[in-house]
């Protein structure tokens, strides 16, 4: 084998490799979008025989489905906009303020981030008992706001850094308050931070399957997540039909959030590199 044939190969194989990889992740995505249209649908990927829309229409005429979808966008929504509110404001002293512990609790933050949830979930489960948080839609909504708070805060903190302080200092001469700066200089300069972080947070619950699970327990009370396992199991065999439809529709405000706040996104993502830690 000569040498220009080793190099081709060698170029040639990253993006076999990678066209593999492609393949396998779209494959159970289309096999979603085309069960959802098919009158028959299986477990294996088929071209429908009739294509159908009563898939959809079931799913969304469903009253239970209805209040999944609600129970999920509360919670989701719900824990982005405390996280925001609450991580600005608990951001805003780190940023500006020279603290003689700062470093160290940046660091106990950081660390708290990458701290899994099931490690902390059966002492959760206790509390949630005890304080009588079980089996509480805002119960839930709290663990999501606490669990989700180190990001938030690490995050803002982050983002607060590059909005320069004179712009506040030239606010207070104008008589405006601490809270006025915040809310009338610093966050309108934080927008793409702020999206950033409520993008990743709700995401983060509206995905989340394992929480409610163990701190749900009437089926009224069950987000979208834990509706797909339900509908799974309702019946003796699944309906791959209606199972992919709700399943695209539960995709729906995800892909939904993300495209709207792309642009966002990407302006803050270039604004970190730049950031100091």
């Amino acid at each position: 084998m000569s040498a220009n044939q080793r190099k081709w190969i060698f170029q040639l194989l990253p993006y076999t490799i990678l066209t593999v990889i492609g393949i396998c992740f779209l494959l159970p995505l289309l096999w979603v979008l085309v069960a959802s249209v098919d009158t028959n649908a299986m477990q294996s990927l088929k071209t429908p025989t009739h294509l159908t829309g009563n898939n959809y229409v079931d799913v969304l005429t469903n009253k239970d489905n209805q209040r999944a979808f609600l129970i999920g966008l509360l919670m989701s929504g719900g824990q982005a906009v405390l996280v925001v509110i609450l991580g600005l404001l608990a951001a805003y002293p780190l940023s500006r303020y020279q603290l003689r512990y700062k470093k160290p609790f940046m660091l106990t933050i950081l660390f708290m981030t990458s701290l899994p949830i099931t490690a902390v979930m059966v002492p959760v489960y206790q509390l949630f008992l005890t304080l009588k948080l079980y089996n509480n839609i805002f119960g839930v909504i709290l663990f999501f706001v606490a669990s989700a708070m180190p990001y938030g805060i690490w995050m803002l903190k982050n983002f607060m850094d590059s909005v320069p302080s004179e712009l506040e200092e030239a606010a207070w001469i104008d008589g405006a308050s601490v809270f006025v700066g915040i809310w009338k200089v610093v966050a309108p300069l934080m927008i793409p931070g702020i999206c950033t972080v409520a993008i990743f947070t709700f995401s983060g619950s509206w995905g989340n399957f394992f929480v409610p699970y163990i701190l749900l327990q009437s089926p009224e009370n069950f987000p979208a997540s834990l509706k797909i396992y339900q509908f799974f199991g309702q019946y003796g065999m699944a309906d791959y039909g209606k199972l992919a439809a709700f399943s695209v529709m539960y995709a729906i405000p995800s892909v939904m959030l993300y495209i709207l706040s792309q642009r966002f996104m990407s302006k803050g993502f270039g604004m970190q590199g730049g950031m100091k830690g």
